[in-house]
């Protein structure tokens, strides 16, 4: 976040300096960001007081090792700014969307389909030939963000050295991941679902057996290539598409917070179910505002 912003400063003419920053150059910074393509970035009530409370810490720690009064441009602008200057309030805080009983039934059985399935009849028990390597992945991936709660951002950086399938009983298939850490937060794990181990199972031999390159769990070529966030959001996109769920309604982030919302109505602690999303405790108080009310999310 820091970083976008110095790049915004040092990209005015003449350059925003830490002492010379305005609430003018801040609702200059907001308008430009107004309407950036993806959702993930938009600048919503919340977004902006924490890009403001990031601003206001560096001044003052600034203005501190400065000996100096400290630029009070943030602090003012949030002033200015109801919406922004209470969007942590909980009224403000949305509920998070997730998926009902029957949505998770109906897209664990479809996202499935993509895996053998002994037992069945003979066109269903080989229905998962039909699959491309790059549909199986798509498919895998969504399951993982179900399943295991993980990000759009997580699957992407997930190595072939992420599952773990040691320790999982008479049948050998991953049931936990060891999800790489970033400049945010350090590396974690998460336990995934026994039917997203399945699948997760199955996609470890097809990408052996396709020759797939390179360390990423999910490439976006044969060569190994990291898959590229757009083209990953697309896909998980188009799968919810397929399975016929609407895709538009909070996009592929409906599958971690349906896993959050899965485990604390099984009785995990909250705190646990935070190290499992690499997330702070205090956020899960949005999904206990869930778990209160009487919804069926399980």
């Amino acid at each position: 976040m820091w970083g976008s912003f110095v790049a915004w400063c040092l990209g005015q003419s003449p350059g925003v300096t830490l002492e010379a920053l305005t609430d003018q150059d801040l609702q200059a910074f907001q308008a430009a960001r107004f309407g950036m393509k993806t959702s993930d970035l938009s600048w919503t009530p919340r977004h902006a007081l924490r890009w403001m409370r990031l601003i206001d810490r560096v001044l003052r720690h600034h203005a501190a090792t400065q000996n100096v009064a400290p630029n009070t441009a943030a602090a003012d602008w949030v002033a200015a700014h109801p919406r922004v200057r209470y969007a942590d309030a909980a009224s403000a805080d949305p509920l998070p969307e997730f998926l009902s009983v029957s949505e998770v039934r109906h897209l664990i059985a479809f996202l499935s389909q993509a895996r053998p399935r002994p037992g069945l009849a003979m066109n269903r028990r080989v229905a998962h030939l039909a699959f491309t390597w790059q549909e199986l992945r798509n498919r895998v991936a969504v399951a993982l963000q179900l399943g295991g709660g993980l990000t759009p951002g997580d699957v992407r950086v997930l190595t072939i050295d992420s599952p773990t399938s040691k320790g999982a009983g008479t049948r050998e298939r991953p049931w936990k991941l060891v999800i790489p850490g970033n400049g945010n937060s350090g590396p974690r794990e998460t336990p995934i679902a026994p039917w997203a181990g399945e699948l997760l199972q199955h996609w470890l031999q097809v990408r052996m057996q396709a020759g797939i390159l390179g360390s990423f769990l999910f490439p976006s070529t044969r060569s190994g290539k990291q898959w590229g966030k757009d083209s990953q959001y697309k896909c998980a996109r188009q799968v919810l598409d397929d399975a016929g769920l609407d895709s538009s309604e909070g996009g592929s982030f409906r599958l971690r917070h349906t896993f959050a919302l899965r485990q604390l109505r099984r009785g995990t602690e909250a705190i646990q179910v935070a190290r499992w999303l690499g997330v702070e405790p205090e956020v899960m108080s949005r999904y206990t505002r869930v778990i209160a009310s009487p919804v069926d999310v399980v």
